[in-house]
């Protein structure tokens, strides 16, 4: 039966490649996610699964551990559920997990074809969101797909999840379990290169905006030129990401990776004229922190950060700096690789690529997170060999997605056992 349902998805091989080439197609950046999640119901209903629709209520969801501030307000901005519950239930219950939200492209003249006109090259699939993570629905999808083409269905209840905001808040997943979507096992086919995740840090999203001292360059001594100030703000921020990259202060489950705590400087904007000394400059900052610490002690720690070097350099008194807290609060968090979940993705891993898996600690935030943390569902990330993710000429391994598509339809079936479909 094994071999069977690795065939059955190695025969929907075009399939499968047609899918994700749909789903690129797409444009699905945050706010316009509704066409992508109007195609992921036409595929949900036309499996006969049911259907549940709907929005983000921020003003309820925010009472509930694991919500991050919105940083924005969008009409038809909708999680999909396709739920399937079998007549004769047996087995242990399963989340197949995807974002459908994309990040933006960069400047396009940087791509060697345009980022939603996807192409295939050298066995991949090039365009915004092939990796992360459309590929990944893709593949659940036809996972699920393969036991009907062998005349079984799985066992146990199912639950297949097109989120949104994975990129900016987690509040699309925090959505679906607040709404009750809950279950033995949760599996998100992010793009970790056909590793099991074990960890993943935490990350805080915020705006410093800082405010200088104008003036015409020709008495620029009498002026403070925000951005100039700005720079020394982050330069200084810096200092507190090598400290917490310091091995003293690591989880054991990060003890050999290089430098996961990124702090990054995404969006800057500011100034009025280049003649006259910046009045303002505004910094969007991204700051990963290991599990175990709260977003309360990071804000407090950037907090006194400023304030010292503000106070440690005379040339910076007349800034003023106003913080904005927007998009993730978000926890790290440990997955339990002694669970039976883990175990049993690991031996499914290795019955398709008879290896054993590598475990990988993320220096990234996923919707993992929300499922471990506040949902009582294991939960953990395994998916494609992707490049390029976030960047220019981004693009997946299709026979890496075959490979995931593989194991997930192997794992169905040992967790969630399976029935014959009556004829």
């Amino acid at each position: 039966m094994i071999h069977d349902l690795i065939q059955a998805i190695e025969d929907q091989k075009d399939s499968l490649v047609k899918l994700i080439l749909d789903l690129v197609s797409i444009n699905s950046l945050l706010g316009n996610e509704d066409h992508a999640q109007n195609f992921i119901e036409e595929q949900f209903r036309s499996r006969s699964l049911a259907i549940d629709r709907f929005g983000i209520n921020h003003d309820e969801l925010k009472k509930y551990p694991g919500y991050s501030p919105s940083i924005g307000d969008w009409e038809n901005h909708e999680n999909i559920v396709g739920i399937f519950k079998p007549e004769k239930p047996k087995g242990r219950s399963l989340i197949l997990n995807g974002h459908i939200d994309v990040v933006p492209v960069g400047d396009e003249r940087l791509w060697t074809n345009p980022p939603f006109e996807p192409t295939i090259k050298d066995g991949h699939l090039y365009g915004r969101g092939s990796g992360d993570m459309k590929a990944g629905i893709a593949a659940f999808i036809v996972a699920f797909d393969s036991f009907k083409k062998i005349g079984l269905e799985p066992a146990a209840d199912i639950f297949l999840q097109s989120v949104v905001e994975e990129e900016c808040t987690g509040n699309g997943a925090l959505a679906c379990l607040q709404r009750g979507y809950k279950a033995q096992a949760a599996i998100i086919p992010e793009p970790f290169n056909e590793t099991i995740m074990s960890a993943q840090v935490g990350v805080l999203w915020l705006n410093m905006e800082v405010f200088g001292k104008p003036s015409h360059v020709l008495n620029a001594n009498h002026g403070t030129n925000a951005i100039e100030g700005a720079f020394v703000l982050w330069q200084h921020l810096k200092s507190l990401c090598e400290d917490w990259n310091n091995k003293k202060n690591r989880p054991a489950a990060f003890s050999n990776s290089e430098d996961p705590i990124k702090f990054n400087l995404g969006i800057i904007e500011g100034g009025e004229w280049a003649s006259s000394l910046a009045t303002r400059c505004q910094m969007n900052l991204r700051i990963g922190f290991f599990p175990g610490i709260h977003t309360e002690d990071v804000i407090k720690s950037i907090e006194k950060n400023i304030t010292q070097t503000i106070q440690n350099n005379p040339e910076l008194s007349d800034l003023k700096v106003n913080l904005l807290y927007g998009g993730f609060q978000s926890q790290g968090c440990l997955v339990d690789l002694e669970s039976d979940f883990v175990k049993t993705l690991s031996k499914c891993h290795t019955s398709i690529t008879n290896a054993e898996p590598d475990f990988f600690a993320s220096a990234a935030t996923t919707d993992a997170r929300t499922f471990n943390l506040y949902g009582d569902t294991p939960a953990t990330c395994y998916g494609p060999k992707a490049r390029n993710i976030h960047g220019i000429d981004e693009c997946v391994s299709i026979n890496s997605v075959i490979k995931i598509s593989q194991v997930i339809a192997v794992f169905i079936a040992e967790w969630c056992l399976f029935n014959r479909l009556s004829k």
